[in-house]
Formats: C-alpha cells, sequence, structure tokens
C-alpha cells in the first residue's frame, strides 16, 4: 500500500542526490536540441512536479476534490532552470521530497481515497498521485543518471 510508496521515496532520497552532485556540470546542462530539456530543466520539471504535488496532497484532503493541474513546459520555461545554481536545485529537490515523504506518512488512511482533479475532468485518488508522483520521478530521475 503506500508503505511500499514511501520506501521507494526515501530510497530514492539516499541514493540520488549524491549521483546528482557528482555529475559533471556541463553534462547536466547539455540540451541535446534546443526544445528538448537538459538534465538540469528535468530536475526542474521534477520540482515543478513537487510543488503541484504538494498541493494535491494536501488540499485534496480537506477541499472538495480540488482541480489541480499546471502546464509543464510554462512552469520550466518560466523558472529559468538552466541558468539556476547546480547545487541549489539539487538540495532543493532533496529539500522538497523530504518534507512531500513526511506529509506522506502522516496522512491518514482515511484520506487517501479523497480525490483530485486534472483540468480534463479525471479524478484520482490521493492514493494513487502519490504512487504516481514517485513512478513518475523514478522515470525521469532514470533519465537523468543514465543518459
Amino acid at each position: 500500500m503506500i508503505e511500499k510508496t514511501t520506501t521507494r521515496l526515501e530510497t530514492l532520497l539516499h541514493i540520488i542526490p549524491d549521483l546528482l552532485h557528482n555529475m559533471d556540470e556541463s553534462a547536466f546542462s547539455f540540451k541535446p536540441i534546443p526544445d528538448k530539456w537538459s538534465k538540469k530543466e528535468i530536475l526542474g520539471h521534477l520540482i515543478d512536479s513537487a510543488t503541484n504535488n504538494h498541493q494535491r496532497f494536501i488540499r485534496g484532503q480537506f477541499e472538495n476534490v480540488p482541480t489541480i493541474d499546471y502546464d509543464q513546459n510554462q512552469w520550466n520555461k518560466h523558472h529559468h532552470y538552466l541558468e539556476m545554481d547546480t547545487k541549489h536545485l539539487i538540495d532543493f529537490w532533496t529539500l522538497y521530497n523530504k518534507h512531500l515523504l513526511e506529509i506522506m506518512k502522516h496522512i491518514p488512511i482515511e484520506n487517501l481515497q479523497k480525490a483530485c482533479r486534472s483540468v480534463d475532468g479525471k479524478t484520482w485518488s490521493l492514493q494513487f498521485l502519490m504512487e504516481d508522483y514517485v513512478a513518475h520521478l523514478e522515470h525521469h530521475l532514470h533519465q537523468i543518471v543514465t543518459y
């Protein structure tokens, strides 16, 4: 159940920060083509995802099916992640996810089936959103550390 999800996130938080801090800056900032995100921008996307999922995990517990969605390309573009200090981004991603982990661990079981809505009208339980959040992290972190 949710314990498996939080354990996966804890594992990522123990492994990933050191891997990212040890990456070469030029490789981290390299854009293969202008419209494709660099590894640094992918990490920025994960920060944006954390921000929006934070809203879902909290507001979904007390609001009646809130609609929370975002335009990932516009968020990334207007954050200017490529120009930001890499260490700052890694440390912020790490700390933000530690905070989300604590939130996830403390959500009462009766709230896990409460829902949020996306702009397209689909509704998702908080439990699904937490599981999907960690799967999304794993997908993009794999892109960063292996390519």
